[in-house]
């Protein structure tokens, strides 16, 4: 191992020991909460350009394996843990996830005090630009101040062009804002004959393909820098078929429908705040990403519904619309990493398909 270092732009620095790909990077200091999944949040695109604390001390005990991509390529900029797990490779796992981060170029440092890092993040309350490197001195921090974080962030990894995932039963079209391949999976069960486009789809576009059905995907950064047409494709969309919106596309949901988007004063990232399904009382647990939320008191009641709050930090966490069969949620209802209690809501969206069809 090698001495390598985490620079926050405030000046503070922190010394651990290098892994993964022997990299200079920059980017937004984020954490995770969450005690397992570390493969799928360091694939899952909602991370693009952030370096990832995790608070699960020990990180890396069951290397990686091919079940657990959310997406082919991260683009996440590092991962910062308390102690890194040396496993061997087995059957299911073949690599480590130390060989794993240099085969994607992508470094990491261990024996860093994560939670001195989290409780700094949480004083500050804003965005914290950060990077690793093997030397912290003064031309890493003038290096670092000059970084601009980018706001195009779906631009970066959304699809560039259409492709399928095909099956026999409903046809739904998936919009691209930063898909995780949970989302693909849980269609898949479904036996859905899915079409993935790009953000930039326009209704015309969507429409065309004939959809019994569209979904929302999750992405990173923040709704504000999505263009209008997106919005004015929701607006279209949600009163011609059945809508499934989830994370930045629950709150862009939330916005075609008149409601406004507040940052959070700290990101939560993980599966440990309970959930409350506003209808039933009932309480579920469920991954969560999210550096923004929908202003409650934005939410125009003749429009809109409130479906799900979180307990802890009193965001909402889910939309319905009074007239048209489209509802959201800020959650990952497909998990991975998290809880499967969820699911439930892909089948929900499908049962709106099938009423509506019905109703024609």
């Amino acid at each position: 191992m090698v001495e390598r270092y985490l620079i926050l732009e405030d000046g503070t620095t922190y010394k651990g020991e290098g892994f993964g790909a022997p990299a200079v990077t920059s980017g937004e200091l984020v954490f995770n909460t969450s005690m397992t999944g570390y493969q799928q949040i360091i694939t899952d695109q909602i991370y693009h350009n952030q370096i990832v604390i995790f608070t699960q001390p020990n990180i890396g005990s069951y290397g990686i394996n091919q079940a657990n991509y959310e997406s082919i390529l991260p683009t996440i900029k590092g991962v910062i843990v308390r102690d890194l797990a040396n496993v061997s490779t087995n059957r299911i796992s073949r690599l480590s996830l130390d060989q794993y981060l240099k085969q994607m170029n992508i470094p990491g440092i261990s024996g860093i005090d994560t939670r001195a890092v989290v409780s700094k993040l949480r004083q500050m309350g804003e965005t914290v630009k950060a990077s690793i490197v093997p030397i912290a001195d003064t031309h890493a921090f003038d290096q670092l101040n000059a970084t601009v974080l980018t706001n195009q962030q779906v631009a970066q990894v959304s699809t560039p062009k259409p492709y399928p995932n095909p099956g026999t039963g409903n046809s739904v079209v998936v919009i691209d804002f930063g898909l995780k391949h949970g989302i693909l999976r849980e269609l898949v069960k479904r036996n859905c004959n899915v079409t993935v486009l790009p953000y930039t789809a326009s209704a015309e576009d969507i429409l065309s393909l004939d959809p019994d059905g569209v979904i929302l995907s999750t992405g990173p950064g923040s709704p504000h820098d999505i263009p209008e047409t997106v919005t004015q494709m929701i607006q279209s969309i949600q009163t011609k078929v059945p809508l499934f919106a989830i994370g930045l596309g629950h709150e862009l949901f939330a916005i075609a429908n008149g409601a406004e988007i507040v940052k959070l004063p700290a990101e939560h990232h993980g599966m440990n705040h309970p959930i409350k399904e506003v209808i039933t009382t009932h309480i579920i647990y469920a991954s969560q990403g999210q550096g923004f939320a929908v202003n409650r008191e934005s939410v125009d009641r003749r429009t809109l519904f409130i479906t799900y709050v979180d307990l802890l930090n009193d965001t909402v966490q889910g939309l319905r619309h009074r007239d048209f069969p489209a509802f959201s949620v800020q959650f990952f209802p497909d998990g991975a990493p998290g809880p499967d209690e969820t699911k439930g809501l892909f089948d929900e969206f499908l049962e709106t398909i099938h009423r509506q069809e019905e109703n024609r």
